[in-house]
């Protein structure tokens, strides 16, 4: 009895130490963030609660920079990309999943090959194509819709569909009965309706952990849109969040305010779906 209470003892020992590192950033970044002017943030011994809790540093960066702009840019990327890949992703999969075809585990192992390859690889011809590809757009669409905003398209455009998407897909639909697929095809129902009617909803977890992999992938994505984007109005966080770094380059406790609202959208993102998260994580990794 007195071993199995030590053992306990030592297993939530090591899980609080653990939790306070994992969470002991985003707990300083905080009181940082609360911390009013008056305070000096570098003091030794450090002071860790502030003296006089403000938000005003919250005011601050949302009116100085266009922070609400910014938002908006990384919320719509952030969900045209998730909204590709959870149709191209589980697309692609279900062929992979389901049916017989020549070449079927060849094209799946080249799939899954592409994720050897860091974007830094492709970047250059990636960025060549993407120019080419919107000045074309450009010659082609009357002049009233030369809209900046059409610069959007080719930030989602590259990430629309990952090779981990599709093997997350691939691996829930295989753990899916083939009766339910033939229960469909009895009642004259195509490979469409049966990737519509059965593979979707009983994939509801993987398909939440694939939206959120790809919501906290895109809406911290640095390089690519600092690449493409050039207007500052078209910014996204990340990229804005560089350029607040450098408004506020001797301001530590507006740089921390403006962390700690980038990260609000993704933990609200998450708390909505993390029901599904577990079990679209584990799914599939039995059967192969």
């Amino acid at each position: 009895m007195l071993g199995r209470v030590i053992r306990i003892g030592m297993l939530y020992s090591s899980l609080g130490v653990m939790a306070l590192v994992t969470v002991g950033p985003f707990l300083w970044l905080l009181l940082t963030a609360l911390k009013g002017g008056q305070e000096n943030i570098f003091a030794y011994p450090p002071r860790f609660l502030p003296s006089e809790p403000t938000l005003g540093n919250f005011e601050a960066v949302w009116s100085v920079v266009p922070f609400g702009r910014y938002v908006f840019n990384s919320a719509l990327v952030a969900a045209g990309s998730v909204l590709l890949n959870l149709v191209f992703a589980s697309l692609a999969a279900y062929p992979l999943a389901r049916m017989n075809f020549r070449g079927k585990y060849v094209m799946f192992y080249l799939v899954l090959s592409t994720m050897m390859v860091p974007f830094p690889v492709i970047m250059v011809p990636l960025f060549l194509l993407v120019t080419k590809l919107h000045l074309g757009l450009l010659g082609v669409m009357p002049e009233a819709w030369h809209s900046p905003y059409w610069l959007y398209l080719w930030l989602v455009i590259p990430t629309s569909v990952s090779a981990f998407g599709i093997f997350l897909m691939r691996q829930a639909f295989k753990a899916i009965p083939r009766e339910l697929e033939e229960a469909v095809v009895m009642d004259g129902g195509s490979a469409f309706d049966i990737w519509w009617r059965v593979m979707l909803p009983l994939s509801k977890p993987a398909l939440a952990t694939l939206a959120i992999f790809t919501f906290v992938g895109s809406w911290g994505d640095f390089l690519w849109p600092l690449l493409v984007l050039k207007d500052p109005s078209l910014y996204t966080l990340p990229v804005g969040l560089a350029y607040l770094a450098g408004t506020f380059s001797a301001n530590w406790r507006l740089i921390a305010a403006g962390l700690l609202l980038a990260v609000l959208p993704i933990l609200v993102f998450f708390l909505a779906l993390q029901r599904f998260f577990i079990g679209g994580a584990t799914s599939g990794a039995v059967k192969g």
